[in-house]
């Protein structure tokens, strides 16, 4: 364990990965999170009208926002926006198009009622189909330069957090930063006892999701090896900047079988995307109330 201030006990979050290996975003591909979004939150039947045909009629109705509401929170902590909750409708669109073709296929056969198995089976025969062109090295770098932001290493912060009990005012983090400067310099802590927590590699992205928008641009702007009270989302905080590391540029020749890899998974992806599009066209899309209609 590295040395802490005298005031404190160490807490030391792990450091992220290396930003040239990509972290899938929640949402990158989303004919595959039917295991997740298929089955377990939205595992609901919208074909119980009786004495009508609705083999072709799909309802997005409320009871699918609601359990996209509900699990989105549960995972994230807040409710989702406008463009989140369309995106998850989609995720369960793609997936009862899905369920509908495995069943139009009889993949169901053995499989009674188990609907993430039928929904597996159909993307299968979708997986069939999918065949990946010929990509050149120009063309591959030129992919790659395009989504160069995915690659590149970050600037990487190193600080520390002294934290006080409760939510202290600006007024009194001030204080506490003062004393524990005041420490710094050979002062006495007294009252300057608090829990610290040790943060290495951070890169801005982690900041902001951990800190608020404006804290990195604060963390960077403020003197190292000195404390300092700065503002983040959930309040005032007393931050001691220890280094930055400088952001890296990503080498798309050591890159290459990542970046190849990527390519591949991103078409692919199109492709199993286009082509459930493509059997949705015979469906009737409803959102929301039963009188309005919309097109897949």
């Amino acid at each position: 364990m590295s040395k802490t201030h005298p005031a404190a006990s160490a807490a030391t979050p792990s450091r992220t990965q290396p930003a040239w290996r990509p972290m899938p975003a929640w949402l990158r591909e989303p004919l595959l999170h039917f295991q997740i979004l298929g089955a377990v939150l939205f595992g609901i039947d919208h074909l119980r009208a009786a004495g009508r045909d609705t083999s072709h009629l799909i309802v997005v109705g409320e009871d699918v926002d609601r359990e996209a509401r509900t699990l989105f929170e549960k995972s994230r902590g807040r409710a989702p926006n406008a463009d989140e909750l369309k995106a998850l409708r989609q995720v369960w669109l793609d997936n009862e198009v899905l369920y509908r073709e495995g069943l139009a296929m009889q993949v169901d056969r053995g499989d009674t009622a188990i609907r993430e198995r039928v929904i597996f089976k159909a993307l299968s025969v979708v997986d069939a189909n999918v065949k990946l062109p010929e990509i050149s090295d120009a063309d591959l770098r030129a992919w790659f330069e395009a989504r160069r932001a995915k690659y590149d290493e970050p600037a990487r912060y190193d600080f520390q957090e002294a934290v006080l009990p409760g939510t202290p005012s600006e007024a009194e983090v001030r204080t506490f930063v003062a004393a524990l400067n005041g420490v710094a310099a050979g002062g006495t802590p007294g009252s300057a006892q608090a829990d610290l927590r040790v943060y290495k590699g951070r890169p801005k992205a982690n900041l902001d999701q951990s800190f608020g928008a404006d804290f990195a641009a604060a963390l960077a702007a403020s003197a190292p090896n000195e404390w300092h009270a700065l503002p983040t989302r959930d309040g005032w905080r007393a931050i001691r900047l220890d280094a930055i590391a400088q952001p890296q540029p990503a080498d798309f020749l050591e890159l290459r079988g990542i970046v190849l890899q990527d390519w591949k998974d991103a078409v692919a992806s199109d492709q199993r995307t286009a082509a459930v599009r493509e059997m949705a066209k015979k469906y009737t899309i409803r959102i929301g109330s039963p009188a309005s209609t919309a097109a897949p």
